[in-house]
């Protein structure tokens, strides 16, 4: 068909094969106004197609933006998605969206950020939901490492927590408000300054001594690698449910961004999620690279369409940033290059990532 062809048409089954290609797809879509076809989704999963959490991402973005969208239904295999236009930059009516259940808050905020930003908008909003989920960063690794590495780039948002929300209850309360972004800035981050690390523990519905305890189990991590610990909170927030989470991170207004976050489990000790989360953030940090693997496919939707050329370090190649940086450049025509290095002294690798608007 004629309509079809205008379509640009992604196979949600390449490289990971998971949500986020639908929500980097969809992203771009809205701030390319380039129309999508999505097709083969989550095709190699055990349960293909779309989950509920996958749907109410393609359905905010769509209500955000006035968007027409086709086949956004729980299991569908492919959808369609024409991007429109906010109504205006008014405020006065803040949006409130309830994910349902535990769906994670954090992956839709991967999405609605840039989106929001970059089209030049501004939106506050309120979202109902899970913040602190597994298979997504918690809603502290947004604040404390996301929030400054997108802040460099020129995208700004605050986040505030009126309750937490875990699994499988749900029910989190965040408040969001985006800024517009004039223009993406390029950034060159292959070189960053050694920062202390930095600890925050969240638990609710628990006794105080699971944050404290979860503390204590990344603390004992970092000190047998020799890694100082600047500052740490533990605190109780209120949830509808039991849980808790834990980051240890370094960021500054510069880079590095680093973090490595933690999920509490029931039956797992609270210092083992803390020892787990330290573990996450050495990894990356000790190789001397400028931002933890989680962080670096969430900045290439921006640096695609950035003001010049950009590179930052990783100590690993995920398939998320694999699959994103290909999602990238069929979207926007970006080009990109991941270049392996070893440390001669320590035999460590390390990845310099390049990404070249077009």
């Amino acid at each position: 068909m004629k309509m079809a062809a205008e379509f640009i048409r992604i196979d949600g089954s390449y490289g990971e094969g998971g949500g986020q290609i639908l929500r980097t797809a969809i992203a771009l879509s809205v701030i390319t106004k380039r129309p999508i076809e999505v097709f083969n989704i989550r095709a190699k999963r055990p349960n293909p197609g779309l989950r509920p959490q996958h749907a109410a991402a393609v359905k905010i973005l769509a209500e955000v933006f006035n968007a027409r969208v086709e086949n956004v239904e729980v299991g569908s295999s492919m959808i369609r998605f024409f991007p429109g236009e906010m109504e205006s930059n008014d405020t006065s009516r803040k949006k409130r969206i309830d994910i349902g259940t535990a769906g994670s808050i954090t992956l839709v905020l991967q999405a609605l950020i840039p989106a929001v930003s970059i089209s030049g908008k501004r939106l506050e909003m309120e979202i109902v939901g899970g913040t602190d989920v597994k298979w997504s960063p918690t809603l502290d690794y947004m604040r404390y490492v996301v929030k400054p590495a997108f802040k460099a780039l020129g995208i700004e948002f605050n986040l505030s927590v009126e309750k937490r929300g875990y699994y499988p209850v749900g029910g989190g309360v965040v408040h969001v408000l985006i800024e517009p972004c004039d223009r993406v800035k390029a950034i060159d981050l292959l070189n960053a300054p050694r920062l202390d690390a930095r600890i925050v523990s969240v638990c609710s519905n628990l006794p105080r001594h699971v944050a404290e305890r979860q503390v204590a189990g990344a603390l004992a991590r970092l000190e047998r690698e020799g890694v100082r610990c600047a500052q740490t909170s533990a605190s109780l927030e209120p949830a509808a449910s039991p849980g808790s989470s834990l980051l240890v991170y370094c960021s500054s207004d510069y880079g590095p961004f680093i973090g490595g976050d933690a999920i509490g489990e029931k039956g797992k000790r609270a210092e083992e999620v803390g020892s787990y989360a330290a573990s996450r953030f050495l990894e990356p940090y000790m190789s001397g690279a400028t931002v933890d693997p989680n962080l670096a496919d969430m900045l290439v939707l921006p640096l695609s369409i950035a003001d010049g050329r950009s590179g930052y370090t990783v100590s690993s190649v995920s398939m998320h940033l694999d699959t994103n940086l290909y999602i990238a450049s069929r979207m926007t025509s970006s080009k990109y290059n991941i270049e392996k290095r070893v440390d001669d002294d320590k035999g460590r690798s390390i990845y310099h990532v390049s990404i070249e608007p077009a």
